[in-house]
């Protein structure tokens, strides 16, 4: 495993959609993170999706770089880690991006299809349920290494779905605070948090 393909998913994860599309406005609301959440509570619905996408399509392209060299399981799985730590600590932005949960999902749409379709339901369950995208995507994330063990077993895989899931709990430290104090952002209703 060399270092040049993991710093090519670094720098296709670093790609700041939420701010090439949401503007500069998306880094004053809520989290003030780079994510498709954010451009949503800005009240753009349609670019919301396109930057979700985009985000996803992000992780896919990490992994299909690796697949494309004949990368081992081992620096493929890396490749998609670097992905998901270079959408959350993008070089050009100070290393303040989003959350990873949308390039997680796209690294693992090819890492792991199942793992990643279980714990999509999980986060749309969750979601659905509690109206808060940060509990789904806690819930979804947080599943996800089990599920990965469950249905793929590949150690490589599973590492960086443990590391995700760490990196993914770490970012949403500030949605934890808000839904503990009662102020966190809830599909339907407005507010300022």
């Amino acid at each position: 495993m060399t270092a040049m393909p993991i710093l090519v998913g670094y720098l296709l994860g670093s790609i700041p959609f939420a701010l090439l599309l949401g503007g500069a406005e998306v880094r004053r609301v809520g989290s003030g993170n780079l994510g498709a959440a954010n451009v949503l509570r800005v009240g753009r619905t349609s670019i919301a999706l396109t930057v979700l996408g985009l985000d996803v399509c992000k992780g896919c392209a990490a992994v299909l770089f690796a697949s494309g060299i004949s990368a081992d399981a081992t620096t493929t799985a890396a490749v998609g880690g670097g992905a998901i730590v270079g959408h959350v600590y993008p070089v050009w932005l100070r290393f303040r991006g989003g959350k990873g949960v949308a390039t997680t999902f796209g690294v693992f749409t090819l890492l792991s299809p199942l793992a990643a379709a279980l714990a999509a339901g999980v986060f749309g369950v969750a979601v659905w349920t509690t109206r808060y995208i940060s509990v789904g995507s806690l819930l979804g994330v947080v599943t996800l290494p089990g599920l990965v063990y469950l249905t793929n077993g590949e150690v490589p895989a599973m590492v960086t779905a443990v590391g995700a899931a760490v990196l993914v709990v770490f970012r949403h430290r500030s949605n934890l605070g808000r839904l503990q104090a009662g102020t966190e952002y809830q599909l339907g209703r407005r507010a300022n948090c």
